[in-house]
């Protein structure tokens, strides 16, 4: 069976009720499918009103009727309201054998379910009737296309509006003045990427514990400059920091060879020359985990494409934004992380600890730029599916 893309959208209310990671968490454990691409949008009203106008495309009379009440449930909370603000939309795209099918019995019916928490509707949506079975609440919780039709369509469409009404959405939320809101970067590393798991899920899951804004998100592919680059500075802190144990291990291992008896001033020498030879060699490693070389293996022409890895790159935004995302992270190694974190709970070794986020607001923004948080990854790959 060949490969399709279908998307998901995740919408306005399950974003703000923080919903996100458990849904992301269900699409890739039960489907299996790759997600390729990610990108928040404040859809304009054109875009609400062409998304809607798609829709209502089934023949048989039920169907049409819980269609209708999507479009209209679409053209009510997807758009600008009143005072001009707009709701957060989350675009998910998935790749793989039968998405479309995979993606929509993940996310199940939003009538008649059986309340088993068996699919994301399940669990996320609600389709409240009276006695007389007029609708008294509706939430989707999640829209995703019913057909391999209605998903290229659709995905063009989002495409198209992707630059205007999509990215980094440093103005979705409003905040009181003079509140001290800042901007973070998250990325879910790649050792959450291994197979399809909820492990990305959980991650995203544990972060919404912040109470803080997701105003970007994109799947990247790290490029081996973009590592060195991004892991620049932990280079000469790892270099010195390896001094004292190289010089150590390396004193150790020479008197024991040689039955030689060696002076402070020799483990000393030792540590000044292998310290860097030591932490080159480490930092090399977190580069290769990032982008998949390293950099002494990676031929001049491919060290700026994108790397074999994959990863979720996000930005929160709120209050003590940076403080608070990295209190939930927890400290580099895992075995010293605090129970409840996101290493404690996800990571291995002091390197493949499950998630990274930025240490200053300064950072921050200069790792954002590094990733590109703001670039548009999603046109290109709807258009080279698809074609133009």
């Amino acid at each position: 069976m060949a490969e399709e893309l279908s998307y998901v959208l995740v919408t306005p209310y399950s974003i703000r009720k923080s919903r996100t990671g458990g849904i992301l968490a269900r699409l890739i454990s039960r489907t299996g499918l790759d997600v390729v691409a990610a990108r928040m949008f404040a859809p304009s009203a054109e875009l609400v009103e062409k998304y809607a106008a798609g829709i209502v495309n089934d023949p048989e009379p039920g169907h049409r009727e819980i269609q209708e009440r999507i479009r209209k449930y679409v053209l009510k909370n997807f758009g600008p309201d009143a005072t001009g603000a707009h709701p957060r939309v989350l675009m998910l795209v998935f790749k793989g054998e039968d998405a479309v099918s995979k993606l929509r019995s993940t996310v199940g019916h939003i009538v008649n379910e059986r309340t088993s928490g068996e699919t994301i509707r399940d669990t996320y949506g609600d389709y409240l009737a009276d006695e007389n079975g007029d609708v008294t609440y509706f939430e989707p919780g999640v829209l995703a296309p019913p057909d391999a039709a209605s998903a290229k369509s659709d995905l063009q469409l989002w495409a198209a509006y992707s630059d205007k009404d999509g990215g980094l959405l440093d103005e979705a939320v409003k905040f009181p003045a003079g509140s001290k809101v800042e901007k973070t970067l998250v990325l879910i590393k790649p050792d959450n990427f291994r197979f399809p798991n909820a492990r990305p899920g959980g991650v995203i899951d544990l972060f919404s514990r912040t109470g803080l804004y997701i105003i970007a998100c994109k799947v990247h592919r790290m490029s081996v400059a973009q590592a060195e680059e991004f892991y620049g500075p932990v280079l000469e802190v790892l270099q010195d920091k390896l001094r004292g144990r190289s010089g150590e291990t390396a004193r150790a291992l020479l008197e024991k060879e040689f039955s030689l008896t060696l002076g402070e001033d020799v483990q000393t020498k030792l540590g000044d020359l292998l310290g860097p030879i030591n932490g080159r060699d480490n930092w090399e490693q977190i580069v290769k985990f990032m982008a998949g070389l390293r950099p002494s293996e990676c031929p001049p022409h491919r060290r700026q494409e994108p790397g074999s890895e994959k990863c979720i790159a996000l930005c929160y935004q709120g209050v003590d934004a940076v403080r608070k995302i990295r209190e939930v992270l927890g400290p580099t190694d895992p075995s010293k992380a605090p129970p409840g974190t996101i290493r404690r709970e996800f990571g291995q070794t002091i390197m493949v600890n499950a998630a990274h986020a930025s240490d200053s607001a300064e950072n921050a923004k200069r790792e954002m730029g590094i990733v590109q948080i703001k670039e548009n990854n999603l046109q290109p790959l709807i258009e080279s599916w698809f074609g133009r």
